[in-house]
């Protein structure tokens, strides 16, 4: 899964995706996507991310996950959160800033790389804002019927120009630029 330039520095939302569009299942269940997706799919999109901004929710998420050894590693992690936890994160900064602030935050602990955006709601707003270059997707073989969208209802129409389309084993890996 290959087709990822390093050094970019780019805002791009990566995420893989159930054939009817969910991001997550019910519950928030992701476990799915290991089902389908090998170990090794991720290693060019780690190399060319240099930093994550999260939402809360998904961050909890992946927390929740960790034991499942879906180890991605994207470089240092954002969460944009109302509320930060009691508990701090020694591995995360908690951001209480406004969206901009926080894209340009993590944008620039990317250190020329990737900034990737995960979260349907966090994305969403990215996309409203004119925030997103590229939308990488991994289209996984399943039908869920229910769960997490891809994006937040009352997004905006967002045109995108399709610039890669591949297939690794059973995954279709989707790439877009967001037209501006």
């Amino acid at each position: 899964m290959s087709d990822v330039g390093a050094g970019t520095g780019k805002v791009v939302v990566n995420r893989a995706m159930s054939l009817d569009g969910f991001i997550a299942g019910p519950g928030d269940a992701m476990d799915w996507i290991a089902e389908h997706v090998p170990a090794d799919a991720f290693q060019d999109v780690m190399a060319a991310t240099g930093a994550m901004l999260v939402g809360r929710n998904t961050y909890e998420v992946g927390k929740r996950m960790a034991h499942q050894d879906a180890a991605y590693d994207g470089g240092a992690q954002f969460v944009l959160t109302h509320t930060p936890p009691d508990e701090p994160d020694p591995n995360v900064t908690f951001l209480t800033c406004g969206l901009e602030e926080a894209v340009a935050t993590a944008r620039g602990a990317a250190g020329g790389k990737n900034l990737e955006i995960l979260g349907a709601d966090l994305a969403s707003q990215c996309l409203q804002r004119g925030l997103i270059d590229e939308i990488l997707v991994y289209v996984v073989p399943v039908l869920l019927g229910d769960g997490v969208r891809f994006s937040s209802p009352g997004l905006d129409r967002i045109d995108l120009e399709p610039f890669s389309n591949t297939q690794s084993g059973p995954i279709t890996v989707l790439r877009f630029r967001v037209r501006k």
